[in-house]
């Protein structure tokens, strides 16, 4: 295997309560001929019951995922791979946007690890629009071991971090076989993860909020990479 060469810039509601009070009968020109309550049977019961829905929402089952051989697989086929690693991103609505924006970017596979993220749920199928059909995605058991091979065949990976020896995204040449890790929502990136990165990348905040949600952040993160594929001659 060549070399890989150095990434560089030149080579890369208001509230709302009720007026009328239950205590006093409604005027007649208030009256409704044949209106039902809106509410049936006793509250109690109506609580838990929605207490029920939420707790069935909560348990969605994951679909399966590509496992680590399968992924190298799927790399193999790519002449320049590009791929999205998320470090234990858990909100299936981050999943679900992200999964949409690597269908959109063209990104060939999605890789998470097993434990403490997400999977592939209804509602992230839902939140992408589809895209999680067609973006394969991998779900590995140890996720450094699985950036070790990543590097093994060819592809820099660049870690998105705030901090202060990182680069801004901009800067970076992002052409080549390139892995873009993003991290988890608050904590971001896990300390071996970020270790396990050949380059660490930010992106420039003008304001007072200090950082980006994930599926954002990953948006101005792979766009950034598709533009300067795009560009190079």
């Amino acid at each position: 295997m060549t070399e890989r060469p150095v990434p560089t810039k030149a080579n890369r509601a208001s509230h709302h309560p009720h007026f009328i009070s239950a205590r006093l009968p409604l005027p007649s020109c208030l009256r409704f001929p044949g209106m039902k309550p809106r509410f049936s049977g006793p509250r109690g019961k109506q609580g838990g019951e929605a207490r029920e829905n939420r707790h069935v929402q909560a348990v969605e089952k994951s679909a399966p995922a590509l496992d680590e051989d399968e992924l190298m697989q799927v790399i193999a086929k790519h002449e320049v791979p590009f791929v999205l690693i998320l470090d234990c991103v858990q909100d299936p609505h981050n999943l679900g946007a992200i999964l949409r924006t690597a269908d959109a970017a063209g990104v060939h596979a999605v890789v998470a690890p097993k434990d403490k993220a997400v999977g592939i749920t209804e509602t992230v199928r839902r939140i992408s629009v589809g895209a999680a059909d067609h973006v394969p995605f991998a779900q590995v058991t140890n996720l450094a071991r699985t950036m070790d091979k990543l590097k093994a065949a060819g592809l820099w990976l660049v870690g998105t971090s705030d901090h202060v020896t990182s680069k801004s995204i901009y800067d970076l040449d992002l052409k080549g076989p390139l892995a873009l890790v993003m991290g988890a929502e608050e904590k971001g990136m896990r300390r071996l993860t970020e270790e396990n990165c050949d380059f660490l990348a930010s992106i420039p905040m003008a304001g007072k909020v200090e950082c980006l949600n994930v599926s954002v952040a990953t948006g101005v993160c792979v766009f950034e990479a598709v533009r300067q594929r795009h560009a190079q001659p």
